[in-house]
């Protein structure tokens, strides 16, 4: 997975660099992509995705896919299939490296039992709402809980106990022995096990202790032969625990790096939100190509070389710092551009009658299917005398510098005729229904036979030989560019915006209708790229639109903005 930009040597490149000059590891690197299967990926992930597969590929290393799986209540095998089949996606390798914290549940007892043996754990009978409450303040210490002191037999009886599961839920906990007066809040005697008699989807009822996140990270780390631990910067509180229960137990340490995460305009990236969005039915599912998930980026049409570029351009930084989401649909574009085949389609049709062109003459134009690579080649578009533009492409009274349609106005049907707008025929209600134009039969291919300038060029397709079909122009699923800046008494779904889904019943050029396979990505010309989806059938064609044509990120790029 190699980077599509190269940038220099952000900061964990070169502590890697350094790392394999001082021989630490011995010149080895290893890493790991470890997600929670509770949820779908999504565009944080891809961050993360493209750094772990990135590093171990530009170094020689190796990468992992580890599922931390240390919450049965909140995960399931659906989440485990789809993480695997996004970093496929996104071009993650991690050949036969698949492991599970779950794989280690047997020896992090163990290492558990150690620690309890040391005098570094105990077993802990205050509530959650207590061990709270006891943890203290950034300004005041923690009191000890009463059970800090059990004896180590005693504790070693209880936590057996525990695994037996002669206790309730929550009615005891595993806690490190550290310090309740650390200035850091996390070393204050945090929790390793709780109590949670419900199934796991790998082990089924073998346990009913559970490993924290924390406790398991650092050990799975280590147990993997990890050599950089690369996280996103809310683990950095977390980085003196990690090396704490590595250390208590003398273990071996790789060493844990953070980055800042990823955060872009228009959307939400907190798995929790996620997952109220679908679940409260305000999008259609987890794939919902409004959604920043991985799998809703790919069904809208999103290419992973595109994503792998974006997350290039991203870069790493040490502050946290918010993305535009024009420069995501700026990568689309810029790698669809050389990639889509060009076709014609008209998402608001009005007709068109050329007055002066045969009543039952048809014929056919070799149209190229992009038109700076001929090795594309090209496709057959028939051409008659009732046709169908969109509807913007004409106006009554046109404003200054309008070079489409218009009365008496000339124009350009691509690689067709120039014709001329003689009339505009409205409804009872104003709208326009149809226009009557002529051609210039000397005009063929949109050439100008008299060396006359003609400004405008539209878009087209037959009447009698459109076909219908659904397409889905997606705009931002938020109204603002941070939908979690709300005051109080709202919350970020009140900033959902409600035209981020709109359908058009649209027409297109029967080679489009034809040729185009579900998941692939064309350019309906001069309207933006669109992917087929799924929900296609024999005789209804669904697009979906992946980006638009216009450039506002590389315009405020250029603008120093």
């Amino acid at each position: 997975m190699a980077q599509e930009v190269s940038s220099g040597v952000d900061f964990i490149r070169a502590k890697i660099l350094d790392d394999n000059a001082s021989g630490r590891y011995g010149g080895k690197v290893h890493t790991r992509f470890p997600p929670e299967p509770n949820g779908y990926l999504h565009l944080g992930h891809a961050k993360s995705i493209c750094l772990n597969f990135g590093v171990a590929e530009q170094f020689n290393g190796m990468c992992n896919l580890r599922f931390d799986d240390t919450n049965p209540a909140k995960e399931d095998t659906e989440y485990v299939d789809s993480i695997r089949e996004d970093v496929r996606w996104l071009g993650g390798d991690w050949q036969n490296r698949e492991y599970y914290a779950s794989d280690y549940f047997e020896q992090l007892y163990a290492y558990a039992e150690q620690l309890i043996k040391m005098g570094k754990a105990y077993v802990d009978d205050l509530s959650t709402d207590e061990i709270r409450e006891y943890r203290g303040t950034l300004t005041q210490a923690g009191q000890e809980s009463p059970y800090r002191n059990r004896g180590v037999e005693e504790n070693l009886d209880l936590f057996r106990r525990m695994r037996a599961g002669e206790f309730p839920d929550e009615a005891r906990v595993l806690r490190a022995k550290i310090d309740m007066a650390a200035s850091n809040l996390i070393m204050r005697d945090p929790v390793l096990y709780r109590i949670r008699h419900t199934a796991h989807h790998r082990t089924g009822d073998a346990w009913c202790i559970y490993p924290l996140y924390d406790y398991t990270h650092c050990l799975s780390d280590s147990l993997e032969g990890v050599t950089h631990s690369l996280c996103t910067l809310e683990f950095a509180n977390n980085r003196e625990l990690y090396g704490w229960v590595l250390d208590a137990l003398n273990v071996y340490h790789p060493q844990q790096i953070e980055f800042a995460r990823l955060n872009v305009t228009n959307t939400v990236l907190s798995k929790r939100k996620l997952i109220q969005l679908v679940e409260s039915g305000h999008v259609s599912g987890w794939d919902d190509p409004r959604m920043p998930t991985l799998c809703g980026l790919r069904r809208r049409g999103v290419p992973p070389e595109a994503l792998r570029e974006f997350c290039a351009r991203v870069g790493l930084a040490r502050v946290n710092s918010t993305v535009e989401y024009a420069m995501l649909e700026f990568c689309i574009r810029e790698y669809l551009n050389k990639r889509a085949s060009r076709l014609m389609a008209v998402l608001d049709p009005v007709k068109v009658v050329i007055e002066n062109y045969p009543e039952d003459a048809v014929e056919v134009f070799d149209m190229p299917l992009h038109p700076e690579n001929p090795a594309f080649g090209s496709r057959n578009v028939p051409f008659s005398r009732k046709l169908y533009i969109d509807r913007d492409d004409f106006r009554l009274e046109p404003p200054k510098k309008f070079h489409r349609l218009s009365p008496g106005a000339e124009v350009r049907l691509r690689y067709a005729y120039l014709v001329t707008c003689r009339e505009a025929v409205l409804d009872e209600s104003g709208n326009v229904r149809e226009l009557r134009c002529v051609y210039d039969p000397q005009s063929r291919g949109g050439q100008s036979p008299d060396g006359r300038k003609v400004r405008g060029t539209i878009h087209w397709v037959s009447a009698g030989h459109a076909v219908p079909a659904v397409v889905r122009l997606y705009g931002h699923l938020f109204a603002v560019e941070n939908p979690e800046d709300v005051p109080e008494g709202r919350t970020f779904l009140d900033n959902l915006s409600p035209d981020s889904l709109r359908l058009a019943q649209a027409l297109l050029e029967p080679a489009l209708a034809e040729s185009a396979k579900t998941g692939e990505c064309v350019q309906f010309e001069r309207l933006g790229y669109f992917c087929k989806d799924r929900d296609s059938t024999q005789g209804l064609a669904v697009f979906n639109r992946t980006a638009t044509l216009r450039d506002t990120w590389a315009k405020l790029e250029k603008k120093g903005e």
